[in-house]
């Protein structure tokens, strides 16, 4: 082992404590964890699981060089604390020292910023027991595997006692803890461990203690034996060089720690891209909770980029922070200090010249009112698309699922198929989706602003109730659950799959055209042809007071999407067979109404869920509309066809 490797390890050793129950000295060993934050440590959850079950608010000790102190676990990531086996992906538990955290001096392990896994060498540290006192133990292990989302399998050929669950993993290269051993092979060598990344699923939690983190890094602290995390990374030198060095890492981390959180993961996303041009980074895109997670997407495998690609991403946070009314006084004067080093000022300007793209710039102060949202046209903003496909001769009937993403900046991209053998029955989409659709969903949200969701459906299934659709089993008092009243949702026809005919795209040209519209009853008095759908006029939209899926209803909204309609409202309760109802009259009138609020088709789909939210949270006249369904399928993004490769389908 090198020099530096040797003093690395020291460091690591360290920040390394183990747990164990509140007695005496001679208390038996639970498991190991270390120092992420002052006063925060990281764990195994099934370390503490089996002492925590009297309580979670259990008291227990942390012990290590130099600290032996009170602790209680702060969260962890278990979902069912009273299964024996705790799943790999829950397998992380953070610890708070109780009391005031600056009285206790101990060593912080560095964690990287970047959200990819670990393979190959590394160090596993922790401690295991040992007459008179638990002992601390390094060995050499290596990554040669990964298992499911989080999951690191440590190769064959390494042995490690009981009592290291929850230590660290050291990187010697990068110098980097990344990883937290879960355990070992049961009668053989080797085992498991958690990358680090699934620390981000800690949340709220997660941006304190890595802005913790960034600023104890950020003080440049020094061990005993004279040595910090960063002066030991390694890299170029700090000066006259276009290098983004680890001390440049550390000190816009830091500095980015004091900003204000971003308000939700696609403003991390969005000015991470413009940081590197459009230029999409490898693989799938990590929860972004902070902005330390949008530095980290600025790599190119473990080689970060240009530091004029850091600069500029630095640049665009200030601009964001300092437009809602944040202090950016450090940050700006960082930023115009490191790019004086650079030796290049021919590309200053893209530093100095770097502007928030308009969907990052602050909304409009347009007072109590209630912003409309306008529905996203091509490239206008991002969509999400739920294709529910019924299994050919299922009785009853049963759907496979698709859902395709377009970010609004290129070509949509298939997020996740339904991978089950025979689809699912329409009670038991919910639940089917809750994970795949539900998460997406959350990450793709930007304050303010949900994404909408898009629902295809064969006409015969317009009836589908998805704006009653519920993902979360408890939501907070003054967060209304459904999805219509959450965000836009809106019904497509899947039979109109790949290139749009001319009657869709005409009447949908013709439309957008329109400032005010009126509601056209659907089917027309007398025979339910084609002709009239065909011939009714643009500022027209239809309207039925009738299910879509069954009877005189299916027939009328058959012959609505021939005529090239892309645009209705329906009424999803029960209806008579032929005669209407005194009620569908009050329901014509109240649409006709709600109609008169539009001054675009794209505002039609945010003011029906701003109706939808008031029913949610029963307040006004509006519970006329909460059986009302829209479709709304925009031609110019077309669903993708049957037969289209996925990489290529444009939505």
């Amino acid at each position: 082992m090198s020099e530096r490797e040797d003093r690395l390890s020291e460091l690591v050793r360290a920040a390394t404590v183990h747990l164990l129950a509140a007695g005496g000295k001679d208390t038996p060993l639970w498991g190991s964890g270390f120092f992420v934050a002052p006063g925060w440590v990281l764990t195994a959850a099934h370390v503490l699981r089996p002492h925590l079950a009297a309580g979670r608010d259990t008291v227990f000790r942390v012990r290590g060089e130099g600290v032996d102190a009170e602790a209680r676990l702060a969260e962890w990531l278990v979902t069912d604390p009273r299964s024996p086996k705790v799943p790999l992906a829950e397998d992380l538990a953070l610890v708070r020292l109780t009391g005031d955290p600056d009285r206790h001096a101990h060593e912080c392990v560095w964690l990287s910023d970047r959200a990819a896994r670990h393979s190959g060498a590394l160090k596993a540290c922790g401690y295991y027991p040992g007459p008179p006192e638990a002992v601390f133990r390094m060995v050499d292990a290596e990554i040669n595997g990964h298992e499911g989302t989080y999951g690191l399998i440590i190769k064959p050929d390494i042995d490690f006692p009981n009592g290291m669950s929850g230590g660290p993993l050291l990187d010697p290269e990068t110098g980097a803890v990344v990883g937290l051993i879960k355990s070992r092979r049961k009668e053989k060598d080797g085992g498991k461990a958690v990358a680090l990344t699934a620390l981000r699923r800690f949340g709220e939690t997660y941006r304190t203690v890595l802005a913790a983190h960034d600023r104890w890094h950020g003080e440049e602290p020094v061990s005993e034996s004279g040595d910090n995390w960063i002066d030991l990374q390694g890299g170029p030198p700090a000066e006259h060089t276009p290098a983004w060095t680890p001390r440049d890492r550390r000190q816009a981390l830091a500095l980015l720690a004091e900003l204000p959180q971003p308000p939700d993961s696609p403003t991390v996303r969005v000015a991470a891209m413009e940081a590197r041009s459009h230029r999409k980074w490898a693989g799938d895109t990590p929860e972004l909770w902070s902005w330390r997670d949008g530095h980290g997407l600025l790599y190119e495998g473990t080689h970060p980029l240009d530091p004029l690609v850091f600069l500029r991403y630095l640049k665009l946070v200030e601009a964001h922070a300092r437009a809602r009314g944040a202090d950016c006084t450090a940050l700006a004067d960082w930023i115009r200090r490191r790019l004086r080093r650079d030796p290049r000022p021919h590309l200053h300007a893209l530093v100095s010249g770097a502007v928030l793209p308009d969907e990052l710039r602050p909304p409009p102060d347009d007072g109590p009112e209630r912003v409309v949202i306008s529905y996203p046209g091509p490239g206008e903003g991002p969509v999400v698309a739920l294709l529910l496909d019924p299994v050919i001769g299922a009785q009853p009937v049963r759907f496979f699922w698709q859902i395709w993403y377009d970010s609004g900046d290129g070509l949509p991209e298939i997020h996740r198929t339904d991978t089950s053998v025979h689809g699912h029955r329409p009670d038991e989409l919910v639940q089917a989706l809750r994970g795949p659709l539900g998460g997406l969903l959350r990450e793709e949200d930007r304050k303010g602003h949900p994404v909408p969701l898009e629902v295809a459906l064969p006409a015969e299934h317009f009836d589908t109730a998805v704006h009653r659709w519920l993902f979360d089993d408890i939501a907070r008092l003054n967060d209304p659950g459904h999805l219509g009243a959450r965000r836009r949702v809106v019904l497509r026809a899947l039979e109109r799959r790949g290139e749009p005919d001319r009657l869709w795209l005409d009447r949908w040209h013709g439309m957008s055209a329109v400032t005010r519209f009126q509601g056209w009853r659907m089917p027309p008095p007398g025979a339910v042809d084609a002709v009239g759908y065909r011939a009714a006029e643009r500022d027209r939209i239809p309207v039925m007071c009738r299910p879509a899926g069954q009877g005189v209803g299916r027939v009328a909204m058959q012959h609505a999407l021939k005529g090239g309609h892309g645009v209705a409202l329906w009424h999803l309760g029960s209806h008579p067979d032929r005669a209407c109802l005194p009620e569908c009259d009050t329901l014509h009138a109240r649409v006709e109404k709600f109609l008169e609020t539009l001054g675009s088709l794209a505002e039609l789909p945010d003011r029906l869920r701003r109706v939808r939210q008031d029913i949610s949270e029963q307040r006004g006249d509006s519970a006329w509309a909460e059986p009302l369904a829209l479709l709304y399928d925009d031609p110019r993004r077309p669903l993708p066809d049957e037969d289209t490769e996925p990489v290529d389908a444009p939505l």
